[in-house]
């Protein structure tokens, strides 16, 4: 801890964001009051987002938890009382050994995600605890696992193109990513590629900050996006616009990809998509005809009931014109991969006694907690909000409210989701912890040391599953290693060759160490695939009952544009509910600042939709369908195709009246990679 009242001192940005941005500090009696950018961070250098300029006031709000608490009215309520660390470690441990004694260990289930993006704070010492509980394992698939694995099954690992590379490009093409909003480093670097002469196009189903941003904008129907990729290698392989050379040393399944996007006429795709057969043909031309061109793929079209497809007929692309030879060149989605720890030192998961322990999805806790034949006894949330978070919310709300569900959240706040806890613990954050970072979109590994004291009695994720794994008994070296002796075995993995050079000792002279990159000189001869080559035909799709090949398939629930609504479909427009610019799921969302910034949740509607209901720029209206109502204020514009509605940024709920968007989404999960499917869902809309 850096005991000094004043002065500046490096940090790192904890957000679930790619940049994984350098900071600086600035304390003054002991409080933070200014954060600004690293200037001497290679990647971020000095530009930060306004989520991470306003981090003072989240880290010195006055509603910041301080004491650990206990309920002492409904669930729900919001009624506690004031209890010792010593009660709430005894109360939690007791009741571990009464429920794990009377219904088994896999009655506790551990919810969490990476509200703190710190490789301890989520990945660490709450592992090791509830691996030696023997709880339940969760599935943590709510963000990006539909993506993964469409990626995946293409190109067998995760990571793609270098950033700095992606200077080089002539066309980079962001294709279902607010990257203004979630992702500004690769907007300054898209930027440098334009004045060089690129070409920024975007495709989305929203005209966002990025597609405002952009050179040209692609609106599209949602979920529609595998067609388009088809419609574009249609193009491609009718016009020769393909490095046959590529796919022949580095692909397998090239020629019966194709056949398969023979069917996948302009006309046809433009009928699904909504985009004019003559912008297909244009957008074809110019991917194929670039000396140099990059696929950004995004978070959002991976959020469907075919998000795993979606993702997988993007990534073929690069294959089909050789861009993986070329600097700059290639795609995208996450380049996480490259920083693989040692996770069985960090989790142990030597230490539980069931290694076949029940897997719960994330994505269907609402459902889970329905169960009545071994049933959730208990949970335990950390680094997530799921009462804001989860779909189907409303249900997941109905399971909270159990009485007979003991459920402990630590947190720094009284989130929607702390309200139905039996015990709340308080949080420190990130700039009061140590803690180990890597990012998902650059290559360098970061560490945070503490920077302020811990307020109050508030403890780390670490210290809180250090003290509960001693009061249990379990390992005692495995409950009282220090943050720095679990860094040293996390960056200890021979196994990954990126890692090569990257060293507790190193970061605390430097901060901040790139990865050895190496490796990825001639990574396409030694992909993890089944072949060892860019897969455009998939066996292991094939064996798992999914198409080997790219292809289309419709939405569950939502429509394109051939499949529109019939006047009994009861709820006729896609909903779609992707992040605002200020808040970052559901963190900053009960800051004022941020609330200020973003004014108030709204439903974006085109005005042939307002027409058709008597809706009027500006009205209140009520968002429902059959899982749950929002009501928000309508505003009316040309943003997105008819038929979608959009309301963007993940509010808490509000005093007067819901407005929770997880309420109206779906707990289905997608084609692969059992991963969320928010954004296929259908609602009405009537004025108030």
């Amino acid at each position: 801890m850096n005991d000094s009242v004043e002065g500046i001192f490096p940090a790192v940005c904890p957000l679930d964001c790619p940049d994984t941005c350098g900071l600086l500090v600035h304390k003054k009696n002991g409080k933070i009051v200014k954060v600004e950018g690293n200037p001497e961070h290679p990647v971020t250098r000095g530009a930060i987002c306004n989520k991470v300029r306003h981090m003072a006031e989240r880290m010195h709000h006055p509603e910041r938890l301080m004491h650990p608490l206990r309920r002492v009215g409904r669930k729900g309520e919001g009624k506690f009382e004031t209890i010792s660390w010593e009660e709430a470690i005894g109360e939690i441990t007791s009741k571990y050994k009464e429920l794990t004694a009377e219904y088994g260990s896999e009655s506790i289930l551990p919810y969490s995600f990476y509200g703190n993006m710190g490789v301890l704070s989520v990945e660490g010492m709450d592992r090791r605890f509830f691996n030696a509980l023997g709880a339940s394992l969760l599935d943590q698939t709510i963000c990006n696992s539909a993506g993964t694995a469409g990626w995946k099954a293409t190109m067998g690992f995760n990571g793609g193109t270098s950033p700095e590379d992606t200077v080089n490009a002539d066309v980079v093409i962001v294709w279902g990513g607010n990257i203004v909003s979630t992702n500004m480093h690769q907007v300054v670097l898209a930027e440098q590629a334009r004045k060089r002469g690129a070409q920024v196009i975007v495709i989305d189903v929203h005209r966002n900050r990025t597609a405002q941003w952009a050179d040209w904008f692609l609106p599209l129907y949602p979920g529609t996006d595998a067609a388009l990729a088809l419609g574009m290698m249609h193009i491609l392989f009718r016009d020769g616009l393909t490095d046959t050379d590529f796919l022949e040393k580095y692909t397998v399944g090239y020629n019966e990809l194709c056949q398969q996007a023979s069917s996948y006429t302009p006309e046809l795709v433009s009928s699904i998509t909504g985009i004019p057969a003559g912008d297909i043909e244009k957008l074809a031309k110019l991917y194929g005809e670039a000396h140099t061109s990059y696929i950004h793929i995004g978070n959002g079209l991976q959020h469907h009931d075919n998000g795993g497809m979606n993702v997988r007929s993007i990534t073929c692309l690069p294959a089909l014109t050789g861009q993986w030879l070329k600097t700059g060149g290639g795609a995208s989605k996450s380049n996480g991969g490259y920083a693989a720890m040692n996770s069985r030192a960090l989790e142990r998961p030597d230490l539980r006694p069931n290694p076949r322990a029940r897997r719960i999805n994330m994505n269907r806790i609402g459902e889970a907690l329905e169960m009545t034949e071994q049933p959730i006894k208990s949970l335990f949330v950390y680094c997530s909000n799921p009462l804001v978070v989860a779909p189907d919310a409303e249900r997941v709300r109905a399971g909270f409210e159990r009485e007979d569900l003991y459920t402990v959240v630590h947190d720094l706040f009284m989130t929607d989701t702390a309200r139905y806890a039996d015990i709340i613990l308080p949080a420190t954050s990130t700039f009061e912890n140590t803690d180990l970072y890597s990012s998902y979109w650059h290559h360098y590994i970061q560490l945070q040391e503490p920077v302020l004291s811990a307020p109050g009695q508030c403890k780390s994720n670490v210290e809180v599953f250090s003290l509960l794994g001693q009061a249990m008994g379990f390992d005692a070296e495995a409950f009282s290693q220090t943050e720095k002796d679990m860094i040293r075995e996390a960056l200890n993995y021979p196994r990954n060759p990126y890692l090569n050079g990257v060293s507790l000792d190193r970061l605390l002279q430097e901060r901040y160490v790139k990865l050895d990159m190496t490796p990825k000189q001639t990574f396409l001869d030694n992909l993890p695939t089944s072949s060892g080559k860019i897969e455009l035909y998939s066996k292991s799709l094939e064996l798992a009952g999914l198409p080997p090949l790219p292809t289309y398939t419709p939405l569950v629930e939502g429509y394109d544009g051939i499949r529109r609504p019939e006047p009994a479909d009861a709820y006729p427009l896609m909903f779609i509910s992707p992040p605002n610019h200020n808040f970052l799921n559901s963190t900053f969302s009960n800051v004022e600042k941020h609330q200020g910034l973003e004014k108030e949740p709204v439903l974006q509607i085109h005005p042939d939709d307002a027409a058709a209901r008597g809706i009027a720029d500006g009205d209140e209206v009520t968002v429902f369908n059959g899982r749950g109502r929002v009501e928000i204020r309508a505003k009316v514009v040309d943003k997105m195709l008819p038929g979608t509605v959009i309301s963007q940024g993940l509010w808490w709920e509000g005093k007067d009246r819901p407005q929770r968007s997880n309420v109206l989404t779906p707990d289905r999960l997608s084609d692969m990679g059992s991963g969320a499917t928010f954004f296929s869902s259908t609602v009405e809309v009537k004025r108030r």
